[in-house]
């Protein structure tokens, strides 16, 4: 289940490139992740594969397990 509750880890999003394995730093704001993609693209324009990685916590609840 996705982690709703307050002191949850934020969801997160980086978009590595998959030529070189350069990344920015995870950010909480998707645009920021696209936005180093697209410099990295720019300064490097043969780098044109990219891999879009979210980080989206899960808290598991007590209860009956099957």
């Amino acid at each position: 289940m996705p982690d709703t509750e307050p002191d949850a880890e934020p969801l997160t999003f980086a978009i590595p490139c998959a030529v070189c394995e350069q990344t920015g730093e995870p950010s909480d704001d998707h645009g920021v992740a696209h936005a180093w993609a697209t410099g990295h693209l720019k300064a490097n324009p043969e780098h044109f594969i990219y891999r879009e990685i979210i980080t989206r916590p899960c808290r598991f609840k007590p209860g009956a397990w099957k």
